[in-house]
Order: C-alpha cells, then sequence, then structure tokens
C-alpha cells in the first residue's frame, strides 16, 4: 500500500488515525487526505504534518459524493488503497435531519467503491471504518461480535449499516478486496464538541450545565482513539480480505458515570479552583433522545486471536490525556 486514501482524515479519527500512520516503521508511503471540511473538519487537525514527512501527506478538500472529482483522484495520486472515516456521525443530528447521513454515508460510500471497483488490477484494499451502532441495543447481559444480526435504531445507525452492506456486496459480487471494523464509542483528542466527553468537558471548563439524557444509566463500550487507530492499521497490514472485525475497548460505563469521571478529573486537575464547588454539581438531566439504545459492549476477541490486538489504554489514563489535551486546546478544537 503506496498510496492510502484516508476519507475524513480531518475528522476526529481520521486525523488520529493520520498522526498515528504516518509515524509507523512499516508504513513508507503516502497519504491522500481527502475531506470536505463540514463542521466537524478541522485542517488544524493535521498542521504541521507536511512538513514533518515531506512528501508524504496531501490534502485535498472534495467532497465524496462528488464521483467526478473521487474518479480524478484516483487516477492523480494512483490510490491503491482506500481507509473509508467519512461520514455524518451525531445520532441526535441523523434524527433531526437524515437527509445529509443518506447522501454521505450511502451514495459517498458508492461512489468510492465504484471509483475502487474501476481499477481492481491496482487496488489492494478499501477498509471501511463503521460502528456498533449498526446492531442495535443490548439488554443487560451479552456482547456484540461479528455475527450479531444488524437492527440500526436510528437514521445515522441504519445509513452506516447500509454502507457496510455495500462494501460487503463488492467484496462478493465484483472481488474487490475489503475489511470492515465495527467499533464502539471512541475518545480522546480533536473530537468535536457535539458527543457525551468533548461536550461535558467543554461545558466544565466554561462552568455551564452537563446535559446527561434520561437517567443516564445507558451504557457504552469506550475505547481511546490512539488504540482504534492501531487496530485499524494491524487489520489493513493483516486482516482477512472479506471480513469484519469488531473493536471495541473492553470497558463498559454508564453515561452517568462517565461524566462524573471527567468532573472528578478536572475537580483534581483544577485544584486549587476559583469555584471551590465540584462539577458534578453541574449535571443537569435532559429528556431523552428517541430511540437512545440502552447498551452495546463489543465481544474483541476475533481480532485479540487473529492479530494479537487488544487495548492498551485505561479508561483513567486516556480520559487523563483526553481532558489534559481538550483544555489546552479549547479554542482550537472548537471550529476551523
Amino acid at each position: 500500500m503506496k498510496n492510502i486514501m484516508v476519507t475524513g482524515g480531518c475528522g476526529f479519527i481520521g486525523a488520529n488515525f493520520i498522526h498515528f500512520l504516518l509515524d509507523q516503521p512499516d508504513f513508507t508511503g503516502r497519504i491522500i487526505n481527502v475531506d470536505k471540511l463540514t463542521y466537524a473538519g478541522n485542517p488544524g487537525h493535521i498542521a504541521g504534518l507536511k512538513e514533518k514527512h515531506p512528501g508524504r501527506l496531501d490534502f485535498v478538500k472534495a467532497d465524496i459524493c462528488d464521483y467526478p472529482a473521487m474518479e480524478r483522484l484516483f487516477d492523480e495520486f494512483d490510490i491503491d488503497a482506500i481507509c473509508h472515516f467519512a461520514a455524518e456521525s451525531h445520532v441526535d443530528r441523523s434524527i433531526s435531519g437524515p437527509s445529509d447521513f443518506i447522501q454521505t454515508n450511502i451514495n459517498g460510500t458508492f461512489n468510492l467503491l465504484e471509483a475502487a471497483r474501476r481499477r481492481l488490477d491496482r487496488i489492494q484494499l478499501f477498509h471501511h471504518v463503521s460502528t456498533d451502532e449498526v446492531y442495535g441495543t443490548l439488554g443487560p447481559a451479552g456482547f456484540f461480535t461479528e455475527q450479531t444480526p444488524y437492527r440500526p435504531n436510528s437514521p445515522y445507525s441504519a445509513s452506516k449499516a447500509a454502507s457496510d452492506h455495500l462494501v460487503r456486496a463488492y467484496s462478493e459480487t465484483y472481488g474487490l478486496p475489503v475489511t470492515i471494523s465495527n467499533c464502539s464509542n471512541n475518545y480522546g483528542p480533536f473530537q468535536f464538541p457535539e458527543k457525551l466527553i468533548p461536550l461535558t468537558i467543554t461545558n466544565g471548563v466554561k462552568r455551564l450545565p452537563l446535559p446527561v439524557y434520561g437517567d443516564g444509566q445507558n451504557v457504552r463500550d469506550w475505547l481511546y482513539v490512539t488504540d482504534h487507530c492501531r487496530a485499524i492499521w494491524m487489520i489493513m497490514k493483516d486482516g482477512t480480505r472479506g471480513e469484519t472485525y469488531a473493536v471495541g475497548g473492553g470497558c463498559e460505563k454508564a453515561n452517568i458515570d462517565v461524566v462524573t469521571a471527567i468532573c472528578d478529573i478536572m475537580d483534581r486537575l483544577s485544584a486549587p479552583a476559583k469555584d471551590p464547588k465540584s462539577m458534578k454539581d453541574l449535571i443537569e438531566f435532559v429528556t431523552d433522545r428517541p430511540g437512545h439504545d440502552f447498551r452495546y459492549a463489543i465481544d474483541f476477541s476475533k481480532i485479540e486471536k487473529e492479530l494479537g490486538w487488544r487495548p492498551l489504554e485505561s479508561f483513567e489514563t486516556g480520559m487523563e490525556k483526553t481532558i489534559q489535551w481538550q483544555v489546552a486546546n479549547e479554542k482550537k478544537n472548537a471550529g476551523k
């Protein structure tokens, strides 16, 4: 893989992946970062990397829904691998405005697959980054695995499920070499402050209310973003083509416990604070969102057994790194 197209490389996970990959001794090729620069895409996330790694990173502002543009880029940069992050990803936004999710997550993925299919002689891999939300919801027990039936409950997860099926179909029908990863909830540097963890940190810094949906008992499996990037690269290098890999953090926590943990860390890091009150006093329970899945949890034994991957970061160490980064980069992270 000499010329890897990374879609959405100015977003949260995509930017982290570019940082990670350029530092890997077993990758000496070039990255072509293709990003539309929506509200969640920030070129500042990759600032300085072209200078640090001369000749190894190109940025092109382009929309994956623009098929002629994708065709040109595949030829111009002699693309031989794709790592596809670009997606609309916020569940709340998909509820209020689902059309963007259908357009980007389904039609955009289709465009990339078509461009790759027309170059089967040179494409080595199409890796598709997806989510555990395609599986729906779990009760108090059990785990998602690669064999779990799809039961998406939001327009966002339905659009990602559709894109997963398209990628798999292009593998089966056309012989396109693909891998798919379905990951649990990521956290870490560069995350736009609309999701639970960065929003809690941002509001905590500003001493604003910390909203928690419902009673806060919805459970998520939390994965530090660098651990996820390492899993993706291992799959791209050594994963079985045509296979799906579930990537989880092995770290289940109720939303309210995540928020209180952030409060405890920020109280400790800011002590002695001007405001003697704990950040926990800012917690505010709000009306639950429609179709809010109760619990996600991933059994990642397949990738552990086949590729030797497991998360290295604990929730405590990962969260402290995340808080320290976001507090230091608050203004830069909020916009372009």
